[in-house]
């Protein structure tokens, strides 16, 4: 089933309704998207990563975001558009060691970074989309990472209590989807993007191909097609971080 994609311009089409989750257009595939919201981002460096929702939020211009994403992309490209426009007011990320803006961003002060534990990371925003308001959680007890948050001692072990993450946009990748939304990862490129797809108020998936409901076999189903908003086909150019090869 072959869906077109365009960037946000002229023209106002409302999202469809119901079961069917197909848009073709990333403005409506954004639809409702605007300044000041909280967006969680799929992708791991710059793996699974929904490139053509990256470049359709750059192109909009919105700003004052507040991003979850395990990191930010590199310059240029991912996440690093968005710094590129100050689009980012606050950042809560794992790891930004491959991005120099990033970096200059944050020590002049123009962007709040929380930098979290990756594993914490993930579970706050499993526990954001099962409904779990908090959970304790042994990692960064006694660090900066604890600081202000409250602390509490089971079974001899002290822990720290960690609040769930939400998000008014997620927006994800996934390898394959049908038209009720129902998503199929592959491989690495799976990462944070079900977590994600959970803890969405609204969940807009970019994928490499839409099919027919039911063709898809139930067992292998990652997503189910209740947490999906919207989907719609894009073209990745699926950029490496570090290439790496051996001599020849």
């Amino acid at each position: 089933m072959a869906v077109s994609n365009t960037a946000p311009g002229s023209g106002q089409s409302a999202p469809k309704k119901g079961f069917h989750k197909v848009v073709s257009t990333y403005e409506e595939a954004l639809a409702g998207f605007s300044s000041g919201m909280t967006i969680m981002v799929g992708g791991f460096g710059l793996c699974g990563i929904p490139e053509g929702l990256i470049q359709a939020v750059y192109n909009m211009g919105v700003n004052n975001l507040t991003c979850i994403s395990n990191n930010a992309g590199v310059d240029g490209f991912g996440l690093g558009l968005w710094l590129e426009k100050r689009q980012i007011k606050t950042m809560i990320a794992s790891y930004v060691g491959e991005n120099a803006l990033f970096e200059e961003l944050f020590l002049s002060g123009e962007m709040e970074v929380i930098l979290t534990p990756q594993g914490t990371l993930a579970e706050k925003i499993r526990a954001g989309g099962a409904g779990i308001p908090a959970f304790y959680t042994p990692t960064g007890y006694g660090t900066v990472v604890a600081e202000g948050k409250d602390t509490r001692e089971f079974d001899g072990h002290m822990y720290v209590l960690e609040p769930a993450l939400k998000a008014d946009f997620s927006l994800i990748r996934a390898y394959k989807a049908d038209t009720m939304g129902n998503l199929i990862y592959r491989k690495t490129a799976m990462n944070f993007n079900p977590m994600m797809a959970a803890a969405g108020k609204i969940t807009v998936a970019e994928v490499e191909e839409i099919v027919p409901a039911g063709e898809l076999d139930p067992e292998f189903i990652h997503t189910p097609g209740i947490y999906v908003d919207r989907v719609i086909v894009g073209q990745f150019e699926k950029r490496v971080e570090q290439r790496t090869i051996s001599p020849g």
